[in-house]
């Protein structure tokens, strides 16, 4: 472990993406093949590969315990030395004791994380961080806290330590790549590369692939610019899930690659009736069913209302029949032992309608129709449905801005606009697929300090100060008090206590985890916040527990935001 923190920090050392390159692939041939495949995990910022889904549910609050137990500094030296470095690792490295340390091996500090993992309780969780931390030097116990964290902050990023497994083995970037999507494990590719059996990695169902995004566009003229006779269809206001189904089990998978089957058990329901391994992308809704006339397929709900449906781990029949919903289809990633993301949006998407007809016979559509296809279900639940995402062929601006009238008409946010000839390309944002929508300006956010409310919210974390992205920080660029529920307030407040990192009294850094969604109505340069931007009259429109903190916008976002209404106000001037 000394080698690979001391590896850590010359890493962090440059800015250099070449010689993080060069450093990485290095260190990765010095080791045993076991040894560089743990190693690599570690270096992509995670304790665990990505496909066990297993968590060490250690907060920062437990850590910081621990390392006052260890240090023996009392409370305010340990805050001065976050202010510092507003980091727990480096926190560790400046305020514990100097020593030689065992030198473990990262084999064996992947075996303590996994006993942290499956312990129960913080009491048992905080002796064997205690345990660990506590016999090694403090570099090492500098990177071990940012492993555990997920936070290395050195300017390393699994793309570039894919890169590193190229340079070190003599592998394609691409062979590796592929293997790392196929496998969710970038130590396994690495032994696969080392043994030169890149070809061998076959997709490992139920770990969710990375999802394809999509980039905005301002005007229908604008989302025809890119390609032709696009492929459109509507953007509905639920949540993107990948579906996994194989051998009768199915699994959904969130953007943030979580398991959320046991908030729909209804839709697992449907979809074991495929006949073929399977793996889906598409769109959970809330779904109005027209009771009594069972060929009508129905309308999409607000987000509001499936937002009761989600977080839960056990949902009840008469939740069902109140909140039913839908999972409508857009895309096909692999049927049987074929992996479609190199084919064309439209082969696949003959594939798809193929699938799905073998599935279950089609029903008529007919008035607020949002679907082509449906699966029957349980009268209980209202007939669940997956539904094909019906799209449309379009060539002209006037066609598009009719569609997306019409969508609106229908509730839905406006329109996906997709290039037939795309392959699917996991992870990447490119111009292949874009989303149209005319609303209030919004930015995905990352809170990062929280505060005790006033008048009926005293007691509770309810005023939430939050930062956009600028390169590997955050920097804050506003606070908002409204917009939660009490419930949402409540639940928010019991995480935020239990992810403190610093308490301030009436205010607490807090671990930066929780994304949100904003809404304001203009943007301000201010030296208010770090970031040089303030909002104006924000307001929280939800929490976007379907986001991760790295999936949160960026500052270049809020300048383009910031120069595009400046453009706007002076051309009205000009008016």
């Amino acid at each position: 472990m000394l080698q690979l923190a001391q590896t850590c920090e010359r890493i962090a050392a440059t800015a250099k993406k070449l010689e993080k390159i060069a450093m990485v692939a290095d260190y990765l041939r010095s080791r045993t093949a076991p040894e560089a495949a743990v190693s690599a995990v570690f270096l992509s910022g995670r304790p665990f590969p990505v496909w066990e889904e297993t968590t060490l549910h250690v907060g920062g609050a437990l850590l910081w315990r621990v390392l006052g137990d260890l240090s023996g500094k009392p409370e305010h030296e340990l805050s001065q030395a976050y202010r510092r470095h507003g980091d727990l690792g480096a926190v560790a490295a400046q305020i514990l004791p100097s020593m030689a340390g065992r030198d473990l091996s990262v084999s064996e500090i992947q075996g303590t994380f996994r006993r942290i993992a499956a312990a129960r309780g913080p009491a048992a969780k905080s002796a064997l961080a205690r345990a660990l931390l506590s016999q090694v030097a403090p570099l090492e116990a500098k990177y071990i806290l940012k492993i555990m964290t997920g936070d290395l902050r050195i300017g390393l990023k699994e793309s570039l330590v894919e890169e590193a497994i190229t340079k070190a083995y003599g592998a394609s970037l691409a062979q590796v790549q592929r293997a790392n999507m196929l496998l969710g494990d970038i130590g396994q590719t690495l032994e696969l590369a080392a043994a030169a059996k890149l070809d061998q990695a076959k997709v490992r169902m139920f770990h969710p692939l990375g999802f394809m995004l999509a980039s905005s566009v301002e005007s229908a003229e604008e989302g025809l610019s890119y390609f032709k006779n696009a492929f459109v269809e509507d953007k509905y206001d639920g949540i993107r899930a990948q579906a996994h189904c194989a051998g009768g089990e199915v699994k959904l998978f969130s953007r943030t690659r979580d398991d959320i089957t046991e908030s729909f058990p209804e839709l697992a329901d449907v979809l074991a009736g495929i006949p073929r391994d399977v793996i889906l992308d598409g769109e959970i809704v809330a779904w109005s069913y027209l009771v009594g006339e069972p060929n009508e397929l129905g309308c999409a709900l607000p987000f509001s209302a499936l937002q009761q449906r989600l977080g839960r781990k056990k949902v009840s029949d008469e939740l069902m029949r109140r909140v039913p919903v839908a999972y409508l289809v857009f895309d096909v990633l692999y049927t049987g032992d074929e992996l479609r993301l190199e084919e064309s949006l439209g082969e696949r998407g003959k594939v798809l309608d193929e699938l799905l007809a073998a599935a279950r016979s089609p029903v008529a559509p007919r008035g607020c129709v949002q679907g082509k296809l449906t699966f029957q279900h349980d009268e209980q639940v209202h007939n669940t449905r997956v539904l094909r995402a019906p799209v449309f062929q379009v060539s002209s601006p006037q066609d598009l801005e009719k569609l997306f009238e019409a969508a609106q008409a229908r509730g839905n946010e406006g329109l996906m606009i997709k290039d037939p000839e795309s392959p699917y390309t996991p992870g990447r944002r490119g111009k292949s697929w874009l989303k149209l929508k005319r609303e209030l300006a919004t930015l995905d956010v990352v809170v990062t300090a929280v505060e005790y409310g006033h008048g009926k919210r005293i007691g509770v974390l309810s005023d939430y100060t939050f930062a956009v992205r600028d390169g590997e920080r955050l920097v804050n660029i506003g606070k908002a008090y409204s917009g939660l529920t009490d419930a949402e307030i409540a639940e928010m407040t019991q995480w935020f206590l239990e992810h403190t990192i610093e308490d301030q009294g009436m205010r607490r850094m807090v671990e930066p985890e929780i994304v949100l969604e904003v809404a304001f109505n203009n943007i301000m340069k201010s030296d208010r916040h770090n970031s040089g931007f303030a909002l104006r009259f924000p307001r929280i429109v939800r929490l976007r527990r379907d986001k991760l903190p790295e999936e949160a916008d960026g500052i270049e976002r809020v300048k383009e935001i910031y120069l595009q209404q400046s453009r706007t106000a002076a051309t009205q001037i000009r008016r």
